[in-house]
C-alpha cells in the first residue's frame, strides 16, 4: 500500500500537469482569437450583418411596397406565388388567396415573389456596398476595388499593376519573347 506522503506527490504532481496543459490551451485559444486579423474579420463580420438588415429592411419596407402598386403585380410581392399541385380543398373558381393558405392545404408552390425580393435584396447590398468601396477609395486614396486583367500566357485573371503573374511566373511586359 503506498504511503500518504507517495499519494499525496502523485496528487501534486497531477495538479501541476492539469495545471501546465490548461495554461498551453488558454495560450494558443488567446494566440488564436487574439491576432489582430481574427479580430478585424469578426468586426467584418457583426457590421455586415447589421448592414445586411439595414439593406434588407429598406428594399422590403421602402423599395418594394411602391413596386407592388405596379397594375401587373396587383399584391405585395412576397406573396406572388405559383400553384404546381393543388391541394386536397382547391376550388379552381376561387383558387388561393395567399401563399399560407395555398401551403396550408397541402399544394406545391413555387414562391416566385420571395424569391425576387430576395434577388432585389442581394443587387440593393451589392449597390450598397459598391458605393461604400467607391466613397472609401475616394476619401482615402485606397482603393478597395482592385483591377485585374487576364494574363497572357495563363489567361487566369491578375491584379493590372502585376510585372508577374502569380499562376504561371511568366513576366507581362514580354521580357520572355
Amino acid at each position: 500500500m503506498p504511503r500518504l506522503s507517495e499519494s499525496h506527490d502523485a496528487l501534486l504532481q497531477t495538479g501541476e500537469n492539469v495545471h501546465s496543459h490548461a495554461k498551453r490551451a488558454w495560450d494558443g485559444f488567446s494566440d488564436f482569437a487574439l491576432r489582430d486579423n481574427v479580430l478585424e474579420v469578426a468586426v467584418g463580420l457583426i457590421l455586415a450583418a447589421a448592414f445586411t438588415k439595414v439593406v434588407s429592411s429598406f428594399i422590403s419596407d421602402i423599395l418594394l411596397p411602391p413596386v407592388s402598386l405596379l397594375p401587373f403585380i396587383n399584391r405585395n410581392l412576397d406573396e406572388k406565388f405559383a400553384v404546381l399541385r393543388h391541394g386536397s380543398s382547391y376550388r379552381r373558381i376561387h383558387g388561393y388567396n395567399t401563399l399560407k393558405q395555398a401551403l396550408d392545404d397541402g399544394a406545391v408552390v413555387m414562391a416566385y415573389g420571395a424569391f425576387l425580393s430576395k434577388v432585389f435584396n442581394f443587387i440593393g447590398i451589392a449597390i450598397a456596398l459598391f458605393v461604400i468601396a467607391r466613397v472609401y477609395g475616394w476619401a482615402s486614396n485606397d482603393s478597395v476595388i482592385k483591377h485585374t486583367v487576364k494574363c497572357k500566357y495563363c489567361k487566369k485573371r491578375i491584379s493590372e499593376k502585376a510585372q508577374r503573374c502569380v499562376n504561371c511566373t511568366s513576366w507581362q511586359d514580354g521580357r520572355e519573347n
